[in-house]
């Protein structure tokens, strides 16, 4: 919580350098599976890392010499992720990943608006579309933020272990706007160094939306249906509902004048439809774990911003409407 001597205070008040910042010193905001998941790969190729934690988490992690990384298939990899409760230790980095949740950006918005004054790009790998609005609003420079997401399925299993799950872990980044630039290139050297699939693309806006069209229509019907990826294709009308939600997304995202790229609309939605049959019967999204846990979810940013938008541009989006009603205030 950001409040009297919180790290947001700290880091105002801490000596930063100012002037050339290094290229290889990496700042990864968010504990959790994916931000500790890359901090542990970056570690492991031999980065300098340093990863914002706090609790029984950061203990662990500084009791037991780093962050236990598990791969798939179970190998195990102790990292030196340069954790730390004091965000002054980010000062300096060429770049900060931020991998919180979208319910937790305000709290942690102090720190990167500092850091980005001082020369760090910020790199959201957010869920969600007008991640950088939200940051500008929030009082972050809007040329320091670049745009990015991530796909990987990983948890933070215990204190001081991250595990991924998914054969994969891809991150694309990218400028907003179409802006040509090779400022993300030392951060996307480092990634694909520590074995992770990179893309640095000219159309992030389009992936944001793409990813999008994916992972709200699944949030939406699994959180509706309470029940996992399985049970929702097999029950009836679930592959169809789905499917509804799904071009709900794409149609937004085209009235609100983002280019879908030469694939087109039917073949985004093609691809979520695939993506949808090939998850594990188990396979949970992430906010009906939150609902399960009873805590904040992503509602907002996710079906929220989709009926939002679709009541601007004048789109119909009554499966996502439904979630919004259903599941605010769970």
């Amino acid at each position: 919580m950001i409040g009297p001597g919180s790290p947001a205070e700290r880091i105002a008040g801490a000596p930063i350098a100012r002037g050339r910042i290094a290229p290889a010193r990496i700042a990864v905001v968010g504990a959790g599976g994916v931000g500790g998941y890359f901090a542990g790969a970056l570690a492991l190729a031999g980065q300098q890392v340093h990863l914002l934690a706090r609790g029984k988490h950061l203990d662990a992690i500084l009791a037991n010499g780093g962050l236990e990384i598990v791969q798939p298939g179970g190998a195990r990899h102790t990292a030196n992720v340069g954790a730390t409760g004091d965000p002054a230790a980010l000062a300096g980095s060429a770049f900060v990943i931020v991998a919180v949740k979208s319910y937790s950006l305000d709290e942690v918005a102090p720190v990167l608006r500092e850091l980005a004054a001082h020369g760090s790009v910020i790199v959201p790998l957010l869920n969600g579309v007008g991640i950088d609005d939200r940051l500008a609003t929030l009082g972050v420079n809007r040329t320091s933020i670049a745009g990015g997401l991530t796909y990987i399925v990983a948890a933070r299993t215990a204190p001081g272990v991250v595990e991924r799950f998914s054969p994969f872990a891809r991150i694309i980044v990218g400028e907003f706007r179409g802006q040509a630039s090779d400022r993300l290139d030392p951060l996307a050297a480092a990634l694909r160094n520590a074995g992770v699939e990179v893309t640095v693309t000219r159309d992030i806006e389009a992936e944001l939306w793409r990813k999008l069209a994916f992972i709200a229509p699944l949030a939406a019907i699994c959180g509706l249906a309470r029940r996992p990826a399985g049970p929702v294709r097999a029950a009836p009308f679930g592959r169809e509902v789905f499917e509804r939600a799904v071009r709900e997304v794409v149609a937004v995202g085209r009235a609100s004048g983002v280019a879908l790229g030469d694939a087109g609309a039917e073949a985004i939605i093609d691809d979520a439809m695939q993506r949808f049959d090939a998850l594990r019967p188990d396979a949970k999204p992430s906010l009906l774990l939150d609902v399960e846990r009873g805590g904040p979810t992503e509602l907002d940013t996710l079906s929220g911003s989709v009926a939002r938008l679709g009541r601007k541009f004048g789109v119909d989006t009554p499966v996502h409407d439904t979630a919004v009603v259903a599941l605010s205030g769970i």
